[in-house]
């Protein structure tokens, strides 16, 4: 079923969480639960939503391009994440909030994992507004996700490139897309399942294909 690129509310919801004296902590990030038609129907705490059974909720993939080589930005994703820790994937991913429109969650994202700003990429292109795939890691957490994909151009020198955050990202590269698709066909296990699966569609190869 199609999947909306935004979500549905008005307002940037998060939840305060508080410790066992009952004291307030800082606000937690909220992700969007979807029903299989991909509509809105709740927010759960972005810490809680992975688990064996995780529910269907709403994310992004963001595949970066250098215009001046036609090469698209590779993160190793840090040996601490949840899940397919050490595995290399497209240049950043996220969860909007309730109520956040896409290009507002994206521009978030890519400050918190690239530390880019804002004007240093192009305003978002859904090429694969209805992606949608399910996965299990190794140690048996579930990604579920209407996952719309989209492609940005980098707009500063790539040898200006900021050092990612390395709770999220312990490495980065720039390779050929076509190179990223011969390896998702040929060693699947180096990269994250999605963007296997993303690798394989002819839309995104328009897009990215040098």
């Amino acid at each position: 079923m199609p999947a909306s690129s935004t979500t549905p509310d008005t307002t940037i919801s998060t939840s305060t969480s508080r410790s066992a004296d009952g004291s307030r902590t800082s606000p937690t990030e909220q992700v969007v639960l979807l029903d299989d038609r991909a509509v809105a129907i709740g927010t759960v705490d972005k810490a809680e939503v992975h688990t064996t059974s995780t529910p269907l909720h709403l994310a992004f993939s963001v595949h970066v391009r250098d215009p001046a080589t036609g090469r698209v930005l590779m993160t190793r994703r840090a040996l601490g994440k949840k899940t397919w820790p050490g595995v290399w994937t497209n240049a950043f991913c996220g969860h909007p909030m309730p109520g956040e429109a896409m290009p507002a969650a994206i521009a978030r994202r890519a400050a918190q994992e690239l530390h880019l700003s804002a004007d240093a990429l192009s305003a978002p292109v859904p090429v694969l507004p209805d992606f949608r795939y399910r996965a299990v890691d190794a140690g048996g957490i579930v990604e579920n996700e209407v996952c719309p994909v989209h492609v940005v151009d980098l707009l500063i020198d790539r040898a200006d490139l900021p050092a990612p955050q390395t709770s999220e990202v312990m490495d980065v590269a720039w390779a050929r897309w076509e190179d990223v698709c011969a390896t998702a066909a040929s060693l699947p296990h180096l990269l994250s399942p999605w963007l296997v699966l993303q690798a394989a569609q002819p839309d995104l190869s328009r897009a990215l294909a040098g």
